[in-house]
């Protein structure tokens, strides 16, 4: 069965099309990336996958359920989990701070617990000290775990928000421009956090202009232009794809040689 299935999806705005009658899935343990030009529909389409922009047509299915229906944190709740173009942390929190809330997104015994210091509340806590220390030592982010989240490195700060994601426990990681802004180096080191993470099981979609990082890391890629699918194959398959290259991989190639 399929991770993800994104049947028929038509989003307007108006009367524009931010998407129109996209079809692809991802099968369970796969790095897929979706690319294309600014204004796509890659962002619109990642809303919509988590429910923060309802499909004018078409499904959304996961693990055989329709999903366009449910609420985002209903979405999230099934281990649909996504980062954001730009940084998305609690600047002023440490980084253990941060991390924990990602957890208790996940993990909530409620406020009447916390306060009755119930066995569940100890429990809960227990598990997200665990938790932490397990994503800070996967991430080899250990020696940052007291610094203040605003404090850090940009490049730090963008993988302070993949530990957030990992977390609320993903089993399917959107993750939306991962590499902007980073440095040669800092992308060789995502690079080998995403494929970390696809071996623990985690299913993986990411959306990145970055074309270094798609071609090597992801199994297949699905392009967008102007809200329509105009490719879908391997790395090697689209960067061969004449139509692909015309209104997209060209630009970007000169850009990265």
């Amino acid at each position: 069965m399929a991770s993800l299935q994104v049947k028929n999806v038509s989003r307007y705005f108006g009367g524009v099309a931010a998407l129109s009658e996209v079809n692809f899935g991802l099968s369970p343990g796969e790095i897929v990336g979706l690319i294309g030009p600014n204004g796509a529909g890659k962002t619109t389409l990642f809303n919509v996958i988590t429910g923060f922009s309802k499909p004018s047509r078409g499904q959304v299915l996961y693990e055989g359920r329709v999903i366009s229906d449910l609420a985002p944190y209903e979405i999230a709740s099934l281990g649909i989990i996504r980062t954001y173009q730009k940084t998305s942390i609690f600047p002023v929190l440490t980084v253990a701070q941060n991390i924990a809330i990602g957890h208790h997104r996940q993990n909530q015994p409620g406020i009447w617990s916390a306060l009755l210091r119930t066995q569940a509340h100890h429990t809960e806590r227990q598990e997200s000290e665990t938790g932490i220390k397990e994503i800070l030592d996967f991430l080899s982010m250990d020696w940052a775990k007291d610094y203040t989240a605003q404090n850090l490195s940009y490049g730090d700060q963008r993988k302070l928000e993949i530990a957030i994601a990992l977390s609320a426990r993903p089993k399917l990681l959107l993750l939306d421009e991962p590499a902007a802004g980073l440095n040669p180096e800092e992308t060789n080191g995502l690079m080998e956090v995403i494929k970390k993470i696809q071996e623990r099981g985690i299913t993986i979609l990411v959306v990145e202009h970055h074309m270094k990082l798609v071609m090597r890391i992801c199994e297949r890629i699905v392009v967008l232009n102007y809200g329509k699918k105009i490719a879908e194959g391997t790395p090697a398959q689209i960067q061969n794809h004449e139509e692909v290259i015309k209104v997209y991989l060209g630009e970007e190639v000169e850009e990265q040689t």
